[in-house]
């Protein structure tokens, strides 16, 4: 039993290193997309006017004040709209993923994925500072970006895959193998992302109450 185990694991390991060998240069362009977009986040939030800077820094400090005088925070409504943001990126990335003309949008959604998480991340230290803003981002959002962020970049290269799976045989029953194994990729990555926002709801949520309380 354990050795089946182990070789079931191993399998997923092989399989997974596999594509990742397979389609390397797709994820080191998918990375450097990612990278620009966090940083123009930053960049972004360094060069906003005093207006915005003072309506994020107060967001945070009204969050942070609520939860240290005993307000509870409404895991369904935010269990709901995690599972909103995440499956409605992944929706995009498969849609997108299925036309030639939708390649453009791919690149464009990661690099607005990684501005979001570029101008939280600024946003929250400029207004906590430094310490305290790299405990909030720790607490609220590592766990589920560790989640996030691959399979993300996983939808993205398989859409990258099926372009040119298409382009090299454009056979009818090609197309249609292609686009199904594309769409239980995207099916199995929206439960992953699905998976990440109770673990960003009822474990995030719990650390930081930890952490600021």
């Amino acid at each position: 039993m354990i050795n089946q185990r182990s070789y079931k694991k191993r399998l997923i390991s092989d399989v997974v290193i596999g594509h990742i060998n397979n389609n390397i240069m797709e994820y080191i362009i998918m990375i450097i997309i990612l990278l620009i977009g966090i940083i123009l986040g930053t960049i972004y939030i360094n060069k906003a006017n005093v207006i915005q800077t003072q309506e994020i820094s107060n967001y945070i400090n009204d969050f942070i004040n609520d939860i240290q005088n005993g307000s509870n925070i409404d895991l369904n409504n935010l269990l709901r709209t995690s599972i909103y943001n995440n499956l409605l990126i992944i929706i995009l990335l498969w849609i997108s993923g299925l036309t030639v003309i939708g390649m453009p949008i791919v690149y464009l959604l990661i690099s607005i994925k990684g501005f979001c998480m570029g101008y939280s991340i600024s946003a929250i230290i400029a207004t906590l500072g430094l310490k305290e803003g790299i405990k909030f981002v720790l607490s609220t959002m590592l766990l589920q970006n560790i989640i996030i962020v691959p399979s993300v970049l996983i939808l993205a290269v398989s859409g990258i895959k099926l372009y040119k799976a298409i382009m090299k045989d454009r056979r009818r029953e090609n197309i249609k193998i292609e686009i199904l194994r594309y769409t239980i990729i995207a099916f199995f990555i929206g439960i992953i992302n699905i998976i990440a926002s109770l673990v960003e709801t009822y474990i995030s949520a719990n650390i930081f109450e930890m952490i600021f309380i």
